[in-house]
């Protein structure tokens, strides 16, 4: 496109109604407003899926924007980037998120408070029905009771979804792996220890999986922060699972660390 094109136009749905349909429809998506230079207020909406759906982004920066956009959403991150005179800011809009717990325990009642705090859906999987049950998981969406291979239909995986496997009983592992590794599972973490975890692998292996899908797996769960109780593990799981939904942090302290602290920030602060 020339430098003087008005720009690149979606369709005539308002930006406010195209972000209302990514929304109830649950889709990934942005909106892009120039809020300075050139055009500044033009604000378009892009679905990750189809691309631009409403508004107008200016041509000279179309494909610069749709690049950056891409690479944000996928992060769930929104920044303001600099395009020679303009100012961009790029808001992701993201759908909820879910969470499947496999394994009622205590651990599990904190994980699923906590998640259901930060906006997970949450849902928790046992085959014990005395564990299993809506008074143990008020903020669960839904609790099921059932080994993992008799309710897999009723568990939808994608690549919004976060699964936890706290339960030690083989009987539940040995299904649950298989079932989520082929799948665009966001995060996979299972607990045990560090020799419990060299078994599954081995395990893996002899049953086929290959290393990129083996490599999936979180195991030990979570962030190390010295956790003993069952709420400080969920705090460390919950602390890992958002480390990979945005897909930046060390995990480390911030006491020392150099540089911004926020992931707001132009495009000169650094890289994408």
């Amino acid at each position: 496109m020339r430098r003087d094109d008005p720009g690149v136009r979606g369709t005539m749905v308002s930006p406010l109604r195209a972000v209302r349909h990514l929304v109830e429809a649950e889709k990934l998506g942005a909106v892009i407003t120039v809020v300075d230079g050139p055009d500044t207020g033009t604000k378009g909406v892009l679905d990750r899926a189809d691309g631009l759906v409403a508004g107008a982004i200016p041509g000279d920066i179309v494909a610069d924007v749709g690049s950056d956009a891409g690479s944000l959403m996928d992060r769930e991150q929104s920044r303001t980037l600099t395009y020679g005179d303009r100012e961009v800011y790029i808001e992701t809009v993201a759908p909820q998120p879910q969470l499947i717990i496999f394994g009622a325990v205590h651990i599990a009642q904190e994980l699923c408070k906590m998640a259901h705090g930060l906006g997970f859906r949450v849902i928790v999987n046992d085959a014990r029905p005395f564990f299993t049950t809506e008074e143990r998981f008020p903020e669960a969406e839904r609790v099921i009771v059932g080994w993992p291979e008799e309710v897999a239909d009723r568990l939808q995986v994608d690549a919004r979804t976060y699964v936890v496997l706290l339960s030690h009983d083989a009987r539940f592992e040995d299904p649950v792996l298989p079932l989520v590794l082929p799948s665009p599972a966001k995060y996979i973490g299972v607990m045990g220890s560090r020799r419990t975890h060299r078994r599954r692998v081995e395990r893996l292996r002899a049953a086929g999986f290959d290393e990129s899908q083996i490599a999936r797996i979180h195991g030990p769960v979570g962030l190390d922060i010295g956790a003993e109780q069952p709420g400080e593990v969920a705090v460390s799981i919950l602390a890992e699972m958002i480390q990979v939904r945005y897909g930046s942090g060390s995990g480390e302290s911030l006491v020392g660390r150099p540089g911004r602290i926020h992931l707001q920030r132009t495009e000169d602060e650094g890289d994408l």
